[in-house]
């Protein structure tokens, strides 16, 4: 797990991964009333599956606006901490290339 994930983000990934866990075990449930039972266990079934699955869609759906919401805010913030700060960004720059650089020559 992520050590810097925030509580709401560790709720959400658990609630995700519960989810798709549900989803795994609706799918194994299908396919085993699909070889006992007729075909209207089997729609139920399958449409109690389908519904998990938009939910785990939509869930997905938010998470991934609320990533790119954060990857934009952290550009912006180095945008202005860049062009507040333009020779500690490049020193910065340097240092973490000088670093790079050392590890790729050490193999």
């Amino acid at each position: 797990m992520d050590p810097t994930a925030t509580p709401p983000e560790l709720a959400a990934r658990e609630r995700l991964a519960h989810g798709l866990q549900q989803m795994v075990d609706e799918a194994s449930h299908l396919l085993k009333d699909a070889q006992r039972a007729g075909g209207d266990q089997l729609n139920a079934t399958r449409d109690k599956f389908e519904t998990q699955l938009r939910r785990a869609r939509a869930e997905l759906g938010r998470l991934e606006d609320e990533a790119m919401y954060k990857a934009r805010r952290a550009a912006r913030n180095t945008d202005h901490a860049v062009h507040e700060h333009p020779y500690a960004a490049m020193a910065v720059a340097a240092g973490v290339g000088l670093l790079v650089g050392m590890l790729i020559a050490r193999r």
